[in-house]
Parts: structure tokens; C-alpha cells; sequence
């Protein structure tokens, strides 16, 4: 059984411990930056090391892998340390600080001939997975405009407590980089790639935070399809969900949250059956006394246990020399540069009000 370090006592603990266990590794420590609460959330997980040091982490024998789960501004140079010992990797998104940064990343990886892998396990979710499967098959003819909107209420309040990092949009925090990446990843997934984005990344609550709390991108994509994604996590109403594409023959949408999508066109509206391949049941309970503050329980609604499950098998067939598991195709670290370069010009045009053409680097 290949051992693995997880990075990260917030979701490295909530998803990450939980998913890799459940596709066959052995999680052998839990890294930190507290050590009193590193020591804490092992025990809870039953990890039988916890530490603060990534160069004692990386040393520990029989470690074959590691997840990254920290706060992004620290993600780059975790990975880099993994991959100069030779690690295997999950990293989580947005997996460096730009896209310039990310490149590096990437490089270093390639260079070493180790698995690289971006934690945007929603590949696997069952409504996104088929929406995305729908769109590329034609279901829906060519794609023209697609939208997707989110308003929640999870930091509406001024008091919900969040990390230091996720209020500090120097520290990589905020809401964009949080929802947003996951969103654009979706759309890329579904769409194709990014051509240009307009953008605002407003403060909707009245919190000190530098890092935004909502972020409104209208995009055109290189295949010439448009859209808007909207999404607030300070709205104090009722929740907003809406995953809408509308294509020259038809319509597919996700039904809310959830693995129901439905296709309108001329012969009338269905409902798509979900593939095996995609998970769709209930992740079981969390610990008693883990989830305490907003951010906790903003990251612990385990939707994304079953798809992370899948990512972390990915991660071990990949290991292992085998095949993928059917389903999905996993995002690495070529997509992680390519969904920062969207960040990265989503928050130029937020800046200076214009219009930003993506350049991932890559060519």
C-alpha cells in the first residue's frame, strides 16, 4: 500500500485524508502549521504522525505520494519541495500564485517524471461530469451562451469566522479563487478554452477582508460561445444555483445541485441517466466537534467525497502504471496553468476595467 503525506488540517483532513483512504493509500502524517491543532486533527483521523515541517514530512520512509491542501500562497513551494524528493502529487486549485508561477510548477514536474494532479475533483461530479458529456457530444448543437450563477449565504454575516489567509487576497484567499477556480475549470471542461474575460470582483458583506467575497466575469470562449458566471457567498436571501448552456439546437442545464440534467429541444425535455462511472451517493458522517466556524462548514457539505475518491484513484493508477478508471479525464498541472491564466486576467480586468485576453504561456 503506497503511503502518503497530506498537507493541510482543514479540507486535507475533511475530503483528502478521507478520499485517499477510501482509493487505497495509506495516509502516514498529517503536516500543519499549528501543532497543537495538527497534533488534534490527527488523532481525531487517526494519522499516526503529525508535524509542521515539510523537509521531515518528505523524509518519512515508505511516502510515495503527498496532497496539498494548505493555503494557496503556500502551494507552489510545497509542491516544489515534493517534487525535488520525488513525490507523486494532488495539489489543490489554484495550484500557485500566476500563472508565470504555475508554469514553474509545471516544468519541475514534467522534469521529474512524477504524477501531477490538480484537485478539481468536480470532474467527477455526476450533474457537471454529464452536463459537460452532453455538450461536447452535441447533444445541444454548437454551444452559444452558457451561465452559471451561485449566491449563497455562507459569509453573509460579518461575524462567520474565516482563516486569516481566505480574508487576505495576498495570501491567495477570497471567493473567487475558491469557487471561481472550480467554476472555470467546469467551463473549460464543457466549453473548451478562454479567449477574453470582462470582470468585477466586488465586497457584497460589510467584513474587513481584502480578498473578494463575489465575482461577476462575462467571457468569451475561443470557440466564440459567451457567458456569465455570477457567484456570491455573502448573499443573505435564499440560494441561487443555476448551470444553464444554450446551443443551437437545444438546452442543458443541472436541476440545482445535484446529478439531474435535462436536455429541451424540439422533440420536448428529458432527463440524461447518469453513467456507472459517476458517484453519486451520500459521503458519511464527519467526527464530533470538527466542524465549528463558517469556513469549516463551508468546505465540510461532502459533495465532493465521491468525486475526490475518484481523483485519488486516478493518482494511483497513474502510480501504478494501470489505465484511468472509466469516466472523467483528471486535470493536471498543464490545466491548472490554464485555469490560473483565467484568474490571472479576471482579476487585471477587475483592476483596471478592461477587457483581458487570457495567455496561458503554453502555447
Amino acid at each position: 500500500m503506497s503511503g502518503v503525506v497530506v498537507f493541510g488540517t482543514g479540507f486535507g483532513c475533511v475530503t483528502h485524508v478521507r478520499a485517499l483512504r477510501a482509493a487505497g493509500f495509506d495516509v502516514v502524517a498529517l503536516v500543519g502549521q499549528d501543532p497543537d491543532k495538527t497534533a488534534a486533527r490527527a488523532a481525531l483521523f487517526d494519522i499516526p504522525v503529525a508535524l509542521t515541517s515539510v523537509e521531515e514530512a518528505l523524509a518519512i520512509d515508505g511516502v510515495d505520494a503527498v496532497t496539498i491542501a494548505t493555503p494557496p500562497h503556500t502551494h507552489a513551494a510545497i509542491a516544489l519541495a515534493a517534487i525535488a524528493a520525488g513525490k507523486h502529487l494532488i495539489c489543490e486549485k489554484p495550484f500557485a500564485r500566476d500563472a508565470a508561477e504555475g508554469r514553474a510548477v509545471l516544468a519541475a514536474a514534467v522534469a521529474a517524471g512524477v504524477v501531477h494532479l490538480l484537485g478539481c475533483e468536480f470532474r467527477w461530479d455526476a450533474g457537471q461530469a454529464l452536463l459537460a458529456q452532453a455538450v461536447q457530444g452535441g447533444v445541444i448543437g454548437e454551444p452559444r451562451m452558457a451561465t452559471v450563477l451561485l449566491h449563497v449565504p455562507l459569509l453573509a454575516d460579518p461575524a462567520a469566522e474565516v482563516p486569516a489567509w481566505w480574508a487576505d487576497v495576498d495570501q491567495g484567499g477570497g471567493w473567487m479563487a475558491a469557487h471561481g477556480s472550480q467554476i472555470i475549470d467546469q467551463i473549460r471542461c464543457t466549453l473548451g478554452e478562454f479567449d477574453r474575460v470582462s470582470a468585477s470582483l466586488p465586497h457584497i458583506a460589510a467584513r474587513g477582508m481584502t480578498a473578494d467575497d463575489a465575482f461577476l466575469v462575462h467571457f468569451t470562449m475561443r470557440s466564440g460561445a459567451v457567458g456569465v458566471l455570477q457567484s456570491t457567498s455573502g448573499d443573505w436571501g435564499p440560494p441561487i444555483v443555476v448551470t444553464r448552456v444554450v446551443g443551437s439546437t437545444g438546452t442543458a442545464w443541472i436541476e440545482g445541485v445535484g446529478s439531474t440534467v435535462k436536455v429541451a429541444d424540439h422533440t420536448g425535455t428529458r432527463t440524461l441517466p447518469v453513467p456507472d462511472d459517476l458517484p453519486t451517493g451520500a459521503a458519511p458522517p464527519l467526527p464530533d466537534g470538527l466542524v465549528t466556524t463558517a469556513y469549516e462548514r463551508m468546505i465540510s457539505h461532502g459533495m465532493d467525497l465521491g468525486p475526490y475518491t475518484r481523483l485519488a484513484e486516478v493518482l494511483r493508477c497513474r502510480m501504478e502504471g494501470r489505465p484511468d478508471p472509466a469516466g472523467p479525464t483528471a486535470a493536471t498541472f498543464v490545466d491548472g496553468v490554464r485555469d490560473i491564466a483565467v484568474l490571472d486576467a479576471v482579476r487585471r480586468s477587475a483592476a483596471e476595467g478592461v477587457t483581458v485576453v487570457v495567455d496561458d504561456g503554453l502555447g
